[in-house]
């Protein structure tokens, strides 16, 4: 465990962590490798399982176990047509925590918790923090409007402070989280720990290839901004000609966004009777029109295109707002350390 007890937060004895810091489930992005890493360096790896089929998921989980005896977490997409046998997996597989980016549902938590896994659901809304606190989730990552990918319109700043005062339950801040000062000033608005995105999307762990790290750390802070243009749901990437078009052009029509579902359909396996169902169930919890529905299939497919095939010239780069303040490409194990080390002097500095 760490060395300063002042880093010991209920998030440390939660997820049975060395360490109060979690890498989020980018999509495309947190596979195996950067999974345990992380779980390795003392943090918690979760791998973004809502890109994979059920078999690709059940292979990354074996992959991660045999890489960490550590802890490790897998992110769901409630709206999945297979989310109770996903569910099911992760129980028998004992895996200890499942996160959502989408309120999971009242059923699924307590599935979950009955089976003795952690449940932690990202929100942006105290509203949102109170309604899953309710149905007896175990923590919640209060994702600020800085995150990467989807994001809500609360900087974390504001966010964070009214979730904390509005759920009992641990929080974790997320949404510019960087270094040792942004752990030490999570602390100090009374978060039990810090999740990072972009900054282990930035490793040398990441498998995201090379020279799209690159287009990555050669972004400003003003280099990002939050478009509905590619699935008709705010989300923050890398302001990119490809983004720029978009914006001038609108969204892509229904049947080019329909076409991509099919697309995404064929790449992960999915049937169609499925497909239809995730589209329904999508369109009930986000309140899509019908062409949003189809749009939503555009983000998946576009941020393979530059994530896994290396195109960002016609794929998405999602990231949060902090990627103008990375310039390297640390080991987990780097990036780790170094948040301890600084988060440790920061409040050494503040004690006087």
């Amino acid at each position: 465990m760490s060395a300063d007890p002042r880093l010991q937060t209920r998030v440390c004895e939660l997820f049975g962590v060395e360490h109060p810091i979690v890498q989020t489930g980018m999509g495309w992005v947190s596979g195996a490798r950067l999974t345990a890493a992380t779980s390795n360096a003392g943090g918690l790896g979760i791998i973004a399982a809502a890109p994979l089929t059920f078999d690709q998921m059940v292979e990354t989980i074996d992959e991660v176990a045999k890489a960490t005896d550590r802890p490790f977490g897998v992110n769901l997409r409630t709206d999945a047509g297979d989310i109770d046998q996903r569910v099911d997996h992760i129980i028998a597989a004992g895996i200890p925590v499942a996160s959502f980016a989408q309120a999971p549902g009242e059923a699924i938590v307590k599935k979950l918790k009955d089976a003795g896994v952690v449940v932690v659901p990202t929100i942006g809304a105290p509203r949102h923090a109170e309604k899953v606190a309710a149905w007896g989730v175990d923590a919640v990552i209060a994702q600020g409007a800085e995150g990467g990918g989807h994001t809500g319109p609360i900087a974390t700043t504001l966010l964070l402070p009214a979730v904390i005062d509005t759920v009992d339950i641990p929080v974790i801040a997320a949404g510019g989280m960087v270094d040792g000062r942004s752990l030490a000033a999570a602390l100090a608005f009374g978060a039990d720990g810090i999740a990072m995105g972009t900054r282990f999307l930035l490793s040398s762990d990441s498998d995201v290839p090379d020279h799209v790290k690159a287009v990555y750390l050669d972004t400003k802070l003003t280099g990002t901004v939050v478009t509905t243009a590619v699935d008709g749901v705010p989300q923050r990437v890398i302001n990119t000609n490809v983004i720029s078009r978009l914006e001038r052009s609108g969204p892509l029509s229904f049947l080019q966004a329909a076409r991509n579902a099919l697309k995404f359909r064929a790449l992960t396996g999915v049937g169609y009777r499925q497909l239809l169902s995730e589209g329904l169930a999508m369109r009930r919890t986000l309140d899509l029109t019908w062409a949003q529905m189809a749009m939503a299939a555009n983000a998946p497919m576009m941020t393979k295109a530059a994530m896994v095939d290396g195109h960002p010239e016609v794929g998405i780069l999602p990231t949060g707002q902090v990627v103008g303040n990375i310039d390297a490409l640390p080991s987990c194990q780097e990036i780790i350390d170094s948040v301890v080390a600084e988060a440790v002097e920061v409040l050494d500095r503040l004690a006087g």
